[in-house]
């Protein structure tokens, strides 16, 4: 098993976990706000599949990176022989703080993606601290190839594929709100600096770091389940050809409380100009 703790203002707010053999993918769960309030959810009964704060993508070229069944076309979810594995490389730094990380994107025994991570928290004030995530996904192999999602496969509205987020599930459904636009119908599927998820006890303000990171829209369940993450393939297949690279850079505010409008852009201000 692979660990990292990452710790801000003297706490401990995020465990990293790598499981070989058991896990698909390294993933963040938990995460708490500073006053140790828990933000995400592991291997919840709704979707087992769903691993606190992780990159997880559905197709990569055919193979599934996301876990559960596989959407195919003109069939529905289907169980499918076609996971892959986010294999742990090594660290090139690992800090309370943050961590770099190498890893393989491996199907079938075939690197299609090698991975660069870098991971980083800090803190914004007493009651809310920053998670800064970039990933980097680079095809070092001689054939293009390219990302989907179900939307892409045939399911409207289902773009998932990303940095995605895993909440809490409580007796009540988090409020979601951008910096225009209210409720998970209005924010679901469209591109927005930034968005934010508030339950009971705390909120999750997620930000895109670069303009190819905010030209993403955003894939938003509230009422199902809580979750949100940055759709790297909304409605159209990504390409990643031979030798090239997506990167992407999410900033998270984790705070407690239930920030308003104004409060999540200004906490939003201070956490990707940091």
């Amino acid at each position: 098993m692979t660990t990292a703790l990452l710790s801000c203002a003297g706490r401990p707010v995020a465990r990293y976990t790598c499981r070989p053999g058991t896990d698909s993918r390294p993933y963040l769960h938990p995460v708490t706000t500073l006053a140790g309030v828990p933000v995400t959810e592991e291997r919840p009964a709704d979707h087992v599949h769903h691993l606190g704060a992780s990159v997880a993508v559905p197709d990569v070229a055919g193979h599934n990176f996301w876990g559960g069944r596989t959407y195919v076309r003109g069939q529905g979810p289907t169980a499918l022989d076609n996971h892959g594995t986010q294999r742990h490389i090594g660290w090139k730094l690992r800090d309370p703080d943050g961590f770099v990380e190498e890893l393989s994107w491996e199907a079938d025994g075939i690197e299609l993606l090698r991975e660069h991570r870098t991971v980083a928290v800090a803190e914004l004030s007493s009651a809310a601290w920053a998670l800064d995530f970039s990933f980097s996904l680079a095809n070092r192999g001689t054939d293009d190839l390219s990302l989907g999602s179900p939307a892409t496969n045939g399911r409207p509205g289902a773009g998932y594929g990303g940095f995605f987020w895993r909440a809490p599930k409580e007796a009540e459904p988090p409020a979601v709100f951008s910096g225009t636009l209210d409720g998970e119908e209005a924010v679901h599927g469209r591109a927005a600096d930034w968005l934010a998820l508030a339950g009971d006890g705390w909120t999750l303000v997620f930000a895109g770091a670069t303009d190819e990171t905010r030209r993403d829209p955003w894939f938003v369940r509230t009422t199902e389940y809580p979750g949100v993450g940055s759709s790297l393939a909304a409605d159209r297949r990504l390409p990643v050809a031979a030798g090239a690279t997506v990167v992407r850079r999410i900033v998270t505010v984790v705070a407690d409380g239930r920030l308003d409008r104004d409060a999540a852009a200004a906490h939003v201000r201070k956490a990707v100009a940091s």
